[in-house]
């Protein structure tokens, strides 16, 4: 075999494998319309508090769902079927509510859900863990990540919504969370936009958990991130496959 050969022949491997990953880069286990930005692990750790991204730069609204933080962590963010909220803190036991699109987020998933399949939570499931477990199981063939819905009921919650002093530096997730207010519910009426992954824990769920969740009351008075929860009696919304 000439030296020219053997060239070639690495040559044409080399680009076999180029093209086998590409491929594979290609495909991920997703659902088409879910789109994530930013990533959570690099407001925490790397201090990257603007947003990336501008919700009225999101041109197809309709039956629209998403999550995440507000810029700079002085509030959180919630697109539930095609509208935006934003909460802030007002004070340790009250906070403010805003219907607009005007905000931005540092990291945000969200998806487009066109149908739904509804499934009633068994009474055994009472607790965010209780929640995560269940879907897991409910989706083991589902392409993921996706986005879910509860709604219903609950005993107790607990939200927080972040509210980071203006000019503070960030590298770590105790300094992210300074200023932070948690909110306990009691007896309310609520939806829950959840979105669940195997694959994105530091992106858009925690280190420890498959699911981020957040919370608002039916009369729309209250809205946050989802730390803690007890069931009374709710529907879980899974997209239709």
């Amino acid at each position: 075999m000439t030296y020219k050969n053997i060239l070639l022949g690495l040559l044409m491997l080399g680009m076999l494998s180029c093209d086998s990953k590409t491929k594979q880069i290609a495909t991920p286990e997703t659902y088409q319309d879910v789109t994530i930005v930013g990533a959570m692990k690099n407001v925490m750790w790397k201090g990257e508090l603007e947003g990336t991204i501008r919700f009225d730069t999101i041109s197809n609204k309709r039956r629209l769902y998403g999550l995440g933080p507000e810029g700079y962590l002085t509030g959180e963010l919630l697109i539930n079927d095609g509208k935006s909220y934003v909460s802030r803190v007002t004070s340790d036991s009250t906070m403010v509510v805003e219907k607009t699109f005007e905000v931005s987020a540092p990291f945000f998933v969200y998806a487009t859900v066109q149908e739904w399949d509804t499934i009633s939570l068994p009474k055994t499931i009472k607790s965010i863990k209780d929640v995560e477990t269940f879907i897991d199981t409910k989706t083991a063939e589902y392409k993921r990540p996706f986005a879910y819905k509860l709604s219903g009921k609950v005993v107790y919650a607990m939200i927080h919504i972040q509210n980071l002093p203006e000019g503070t530096k960030v590298s770590s997730p105790d300094e992210a969370h300074q200023g932070q207010v948690n909110y306990t519910l009691e007896n309310e009426t609520v939806d829950i936009i959840g979105f669940f992954s195997t694959a994105h824990k530091g992106v858009f769920t925690h280190h420890d958990s498959f699911v981020h969740m957040h919370l608002i009351t039916k009369d729309e008075q209250k809205m946050g991130h989802l730390d803690a929860l007890e069931i009374d009696e709710m529907k879980l919304y899974l997209p239709k496959k």
